[in-house]
């Protein structure tokens, strides 16, 4: 069980100088005397944003991908040039093969090719339920059909010239055992953040989830969709979500209005500590 987690967010899509924001996200947990590094947004810029916080990236214990999009893997060469021992951990399902359509264009926003292959050394690919560290583990998605969700966000994998809906077989969220329940980091929640909570029951066994972080992934929901997301988030015993970068202005509005202080917004810079440190 971990006594003190404290977050920082080192990139968002928003953010307030002289700190730097793009479309991405990473986000540096310590967590007892472990730090963890989620995700390294599109490019070089978490970093830069790390050293203007005072952040040596190189004593990051172990970093973590949260799933296999370029906005969240393309600063990868940046973290292994500063950081020389840390093993990247990689669910199994991820490959270079994602795709997104926009403008009725099929578009790769996948991992830059060819960065498995070359960080092979420090990449390690991880199934199931994998322990980080006693009270800090990596949960994949249940077996179900998500192929609804991928198709309504224009989610895809492309393998033998053959396009497929994303099943989120290389995504992953991180969770942290704490003495106040469980805190939840989810870089994108693609499959819905009921889902996630419901990989976490049935992996887990436990529901006491008192703190959820990432981005919601809500800005093609409609106003009826999120009120039920709200009405669901009341019946749990969630505390806190902190969101940003997929989740979407109006959708973040909606939310707050409804969710009477539970949601808040995070950006470039941002840190919060769950226990242990005053946030004052």
């Amino acid at each position: 069980m971990i006594q003190n987690v404290r977050m920082t967010v080192l990139i968002d899509n928003i953010a307030q100088e002289p700190l730097a924001g793009e479309w991405g996200l990473s986000i540096l947990i310590r967590a007892d005397d472990r730090t963890i590094l989620l995700d390294t947004g599109s490019s070089s810029l978490f970093a830069q944003n790390a050293e203007a916080l005072g952040i040596d990236l190189a004593a990051v214990d172990v970093g973590v991908l949260s799933h296999a999009h370029y906005d969240h893997s393309d600063g990868m060469d940046a973290f292994f040039a500063l950081n020389r021992k840390a093993p990247f951990l990689v669910r199994e399902g991820s490959c270079e093969n994602c795709y997104g359509i926009k403008e009725g264009k099929l578009n790769y926003i996948g991992i830059r090719n060819g960065i498995l292959a070359e960080y092979a050394s420090r990449i390690r690919y991880v199934g199931g339920v994998h322990e980080i560290a006693d009270g800090i583990r990596l949960v994949p998605h249940r077996k179900a059909d998500y192929s609804s969700i991928a198709k309504r966000n224009d989610l895809y994998t492309v393998a033998g010239g053959m396009r497929s809906p994303d099943t989120f077989a290389h995504e992953q969220s991180l969770v942290i055992e704490t003495g106040k329940g469980l805190i939840v980091f989810n870089s994108c929640s693609h499959t819905g953040m009921a889902n996630i909570l419901a990989d976490i029951q049935e992996m887990l066994g436990r529901s006491d989830v008192f703190a959820y972080v990432g981005g919601l992934h809500l800005y093609k929901m409609t106003d009826e969709e999120l009120e039920v997301l709200s009405d669901e988030i009341k019946k749990t015993p969630i505390e806190h979500i902190f969101t940003g970068h997929c989740t979407g202005d109006h959708a973040f509005e909606y939310l707050r209005e409804r969710l009477d202080g539970r949601i808040g917004q995070f950006s470039s810079g941002w840190s919060y500590s769950f226990l242990g440190e005053s946030n004052s």
